[in-house]
């Protein structure tokens, strides 16, 4: 199980190495998304609070990234932050997620982005639940929901 500890290693000392990467010109990226999902994964954007499609859905299932498809979290630790963006408490396995420290804005925070394909998913907070006490706080346009056998995709 990761900890904060370990997250800021990783974002100060050079990340895990991802199973495989994915890599493409922007152009390529441009046809394969949405102009939103582009913005926020490219561009490093983000959406409006409570205005994703993922913030209010629990579904069974596994989340990925919505430009590589890399599964990056399960739904069983998908958790209600009330901060209006979904929220997990770890990453599907140590090496998913990439980790960059960001203080854009003035802020002192930590980007998580996918680990295969460098994109941007939010950002990670030491104010999750137990036992981890992380807070993975994604962006819906970032992820899409691979729905477990018996419901449809």
């Amino acid at each position: 199980m990761l900890t904060w500890k370990d997250i800021i290693r990783f974002s100060t000392s050079g990340n895990p190495e991802p199973d495989k990467r994915v890599e493409k010109t922007e152009d390529q990226w441009r046809d394969h998304l949405t102009p939103e999902q582009y913005r926020i994964t490219r561009l490093k954007g983000t959406e409006h609070p409570h205005s994703g499609a993922l913030c209010g859905i629990y579904e069974a299932g596994k989340y990925a990234c919505v430009c590589c498809d890399t599964e990056l979290f399960d739904s069983g630790i998908k958790f209600e932050s009330g901060t209006g963006w979904p929220s997990f408490t770890q990453p599907i396995k140590d090496n998913a997620i990439k980790y960059k420290k960001d203080t854009t804005y003035g802020m002192n925070r930590v980007e998580v982005m996918c680990n295969t394909c460098d994109a941007h998913l939010g950002h990670v907070f030491p104010d999750g639940p137990a036992p981890s006490g992380l807070r993975y706080c994604v962006n819906s346009e970032s992820i899409k929901l691979l729905k477990e056998a018996g419901y449809e995709n």
